[in-house]
């Protein structure tokens, strides 16, 4: 019995899902950081510098564009040093605001559906045969008969220059 077993065990197929996820903790922590960093930097003292959440954006404020791209440069270290990738990070330009100039930013959670038919092609395209790939909502899951394969198609995913970060979860 336990033989009929493996044999439908082994003739399931391995999958994994294709995720843009931004973990808010961490983001949250690197948005505090630039705050403080901001707060004690000496070229930063009276120039009107801060960063702080305004609802599911960033918002910078400052009292010159080049002070807003400076705070933003900021951010964007912090970000790093916590393992979010730029890529999550949608800026906009400075724009000036009466007496200030600001940058809105958001972070980008989720796959677009152009972004989700793109890494579908490649794995059409490129990836081995016998790989099937499906939107759901705002993920890909990715399946094949052969892990081999899965493992290539990461690979081929991680080489490929999208303008999304990608995670790759619930590999089985």
């Amino acid at each position: 019995m336990n033989a009929g077993i493996d044999r439908l065990v082994r003739m399931a197929d391995s999958s994994f899902d294709i995720v843009s996820k931004v973990d808010h903790q961490e983001a949250e922590n690197a948005l505090n950081q630039a705050r403080k960093e901001i707060e004690q930097r000496y070229d930063f003292k009276n120039t009107g510098a801060s960063i702080e959440w305004s609802g599911e954006a960033v918002l910078i404020k400052a009292a010159t564009e080049e002070r807003a791209k400076a705070v933003l440069d900021v951010f964007q270290s912090k970000l790093i040093k916590r393992g979010i990738s730029l890529k999550s990070l949608d800026s906009g330009e400075p724009f000036a605001s009466g007496k200030e100039f600001r940058i809105s930013s958001t972070l980008k959670d989720g796959i677009s559906q152009e972004n989700a038919k793109k890494i579908g092609k490649i794995i059409r395209d490129e990836g081995p045969k016998g790989v099937k790939s499906q939107i759901q909502g705002d993920e890909l899951r990715v399946q094949s008969k052969s892990r081999d394969d899965l493992q290539e198609v990461i690979a081929l995913l991680k080489g490929a220059d999208l303008d999304v970060d990608l995670q790759f979860v619930n590999y089985r």
